[in-house]
């Protein structure tokens, strides 16, 4: 995924499905200038980590 998508994805008003290397993940923040992420697993929030950008997809939301 760009940096720019990601940014869009973050401030959009809807929810926006997105994974990492398969596994659903919320994007919680990121550094624009090294194009890393912070993400957590959806249900997992306790758990952050840093990632590169390059590895998250748009993916299918679950929710009807």
């Amino acid at each position: 995924m760009d940096l720019n998508r990601v940014k869009e994805i973050l401030s959009a008003d809807e929810e926006i499905a997105v994974n990492f290397h398969g596994v659903p993940v919320w994007i919680e923040s990121i550094d624009g200038t090294s194009s890393m992420a912070v993400i957590s697993e959806r249900g997992a929030h306790d758990h952050s980590r840093l990632v590169s950008i390059d590895g998250l997809e748009e993916g299918r939301s679950t929710e009807k």
